[in-house]
């Protein structure tokens, strides 16, 4: 219960005014990032925002500085090695911002008067010392220490432009015994508890998915905010789900579970972008 809390407050915040200004100079289009959070990243679920060109990296709001990492070695998910030269800013509200990915060169320490920044003040510029090597762009993350969560940047930042088109290609659904059921031409299935997957968009993700069973929401998954559970990274819906079950492959992404019982089942998904626009998709099964 707790965990939906946090997301409606979060989502009450951002929906009021975006607390965050821009963690760089150059502005970048809501369909221009170059991965966005709770994409697939390697083998963890991403809780960074990358941005799309090289640019100088400004404090996203008034804060002081944590750490200058040059050369970080510990491999917990929340901070990763990937991150390159990074600086971390503390913040209220038990929040840190995360900039990673800078030009060791041109961070500049006298940009911290006793240790504060104040927000838009300039520190340094991306460079080419993280995991996207060839790509010099910022990586940028919002962590509550409190609660130990990762938080979807773009909750908290300005949004300009449009969104990534979202859409359905094909439908999976897998059974405990992991055989998969394509119900894109496969309407006739055992009863079980099947993991809802559709085909993974190469960049795009949804904000939020949504499955339902003849119109009585069954599981929803929120990409509003990412927790650390048995030290992985997992999303939220009826329970926490880790990178192997969000992303089992390259090519499949989990929309839900859901329970089908012996008769008629309308399989009803929704995937949801961050502006609040649905695209929707119903399946008629017969179950056994």
């Amino acid at each position: 219960m707790k965990r939906f809390i946090i997301s409606a407050c979060i989502l009450l915040i951002s929906s009021i005014a975006f607390c965050f200004d821009w963690p760089q100079e150059k502005v970048v289009q809501s369909d221009q990032f170059y991965s966005y959070f709770g994409q697939l990243r390697g083998e963890t679920i991403s809780n960074s925002l990358i941005f799309s060109e090289i640019s100088d990296v400004k404090a996203a709001d008034d804060g002081y500085l944590t750490v200058i990492i040059s050369e970080y070695s510990d491999h917990t998910d929340f901070f990763p090695s990937t991150l390159g030269n990074a600086v971390i800013l503390s913040h209220t509200d038990n929040l840190l911002t995360v900039y990673g990915n800078i030009d060791s060169e041109s961070i500049l320490k006298e940009a911290f008067n006793e240790n504060s920044i104040k927000c838009g003040e300039t520190f340094g510029t991306s460079g080419n010392s993280a995991w996207q090597q060839g790509h010099s762009s910022l990586e940028f993350q919002v962590i509550d220490t409190k609660n130990n969560t990762s938080i979807n940047p773009r909750l908290l930042m300005p949004r300009v432009g449009k969104e990534l088109p979202l859409y359905y290609n094909e439908i999976y659904l897998q059974g405990k015994n992991g055989r998969q059921y394509n119900v894109t031409n496969q309407n006739i299935l055992p009863s079980g508890i099947y993991k809802v997957y559709k085909k993974r968009q190469a960049v795009a993700v949804p904000y939020r998915t949504r499955v339902a069973i003849n119109g009585t929401v069954v599981d929803q998954i929120s990409y509003d905010l990412l927790r650390q559970d048995d030290n992985q990274i997992c999303v939220s819906g009826r329970k926490n789900y880790s990178k192997s079950i969000l992303y089992p492959n390259n090519d499949l992404q989990l929309l839900g579970e859901a329970t089908l019982t012996p008769g008629k089942n309308a399989l009803q998904l929704t995937i949801t972008d961050i502006l609040g626009k649905e695209v929707n998709a119903t399946y008629l099964l017969t179950i056994h």
